[in-house]
């Protein structure tokens, strides 16, 4: 039995008639009476009472016949909803991206793409970049907008921003006035970052290794925004990327690294060997349209 079964079903119990109800479906009545045999060995029990003119629906049948219309009526509506998801002019985009482009790449992006297709819909999920990779992979999310690039051999990868690293010292700091400055010159100052796990914790440590320090760190965010106001608050440094935190008024200063040939990358990612929905397809192709910038 399968749900054209039911449909079938649901047309003879409204005929009471076999010939009445195949020419009504366009098919033949040997195949309505072999789709009526499928639903009722399904059951295991008649569902209909032959008459002489026709056949009537017994106890059993109308029980199956309010289930057949419950059934079919929720198939055709997921069936719509489907196809109103994958529509790619007002279909459905699960996005995932890091907090740091929360008030900046993101909804400038979105401002952008929302001019070409005003119909598409976003489901958004702010997370860190280890969360965005697993969604990725489970298909919660179809695209990320994700720092450091994930593995190369499971995403794709489109390059979007190249953001300068300065170090965050607070208001009225000696670091505060100058140009540029030796992240080594900070080896015994507090550093804020990230908790463990977090892409930029990694790129962090990575830098301040090469200075020639271990950082000591006072405390651990989630996000760079936090950690940007326990700056302004005087409570330590820490390295963060130019322009990480729009509109700010914590009153921290950004210092230039000097000497530092990194950047942080930010990106849009993508499961390879995963269709995307037509929605996101677009989406992609719009991003992949745009030039990287740096700050």
């Amino acid at each position: 039995m399968n749900i054209e079964d039911l449909r079938w079903f649901a047309v003879l119990a409204k005929t009471e008639h076999l010939t009445e109800a195949a020419a009504a479906l366009g098919t033949s009545q040997p195949n309505l009476s072999r789709s009526l045999r499928r639903v009722e060995s399904a059951f295991g029990v008649q569902l209909f009472e032959r008459e002489h003119r026709g056949v009537r629906l017994n106890p059993y049948g109308r029980l199956v016949l309010e289930a057949a219309q419950a059934g079919t009526a929720a198939v055709d509506s997921a069936r719509r909803r489907i196809d109103a998801l994958i529509d790619p002019e007002s279909g459905m985009v699960r996005l995932g991206f890091l907090h740091s482009v929360a008030t900046s790449l993101v909804p400038d992006l979105l401002k952008a793409f929302r001019e070409v297709a005003p119909s598409v819909r976003f489901a958004l999920r702010q997370e860190p970049s280890h969360d965005i990779v697993q969604d990725l992979v489970s298909g919660e999310a179809e695209i990320g907008i994700i720092a450091p690039r994930p593995d190369p051999e499971v995403f794709g990868w489109h390059l979007m921003e190249q953001q300068r690293l300065c170090l965050q010292v607070p208001p009225g700091h000696p670091f505060a006035s100058r140009r540029r400055v030796e992240l080594a010159a900070a080896a015994d100052e507090p550093f804020i970052g990230l908790r463990p796990g977090f892409g930029f914790r990694r790129i962090s440590e990575e830098l301040c290794r090469a200075a020639g320090f271990t950082p000591q760190l006072a405390f651990e965010a989630t996000d760079l925004a936090t950690i940007d106001g326990l700056v302004g608050a005087g409570l330590g440094v820490a390295v963060l990327p130019a322009g990480a935190v729009r509109g700010s008024d914590s009153g921290a200063v950004s210092v230039p690294l000097a000497g530092v040939q990194a950047r942080r990358e930010i990106g849009m990612a993508w499961r390879l060997r995963t269709q995307l929905t037509p929605a996101a397809e677009r989406f992609r192709t719009f991003v992949r349209s745009r030039p990287a910038t740096s700050t």
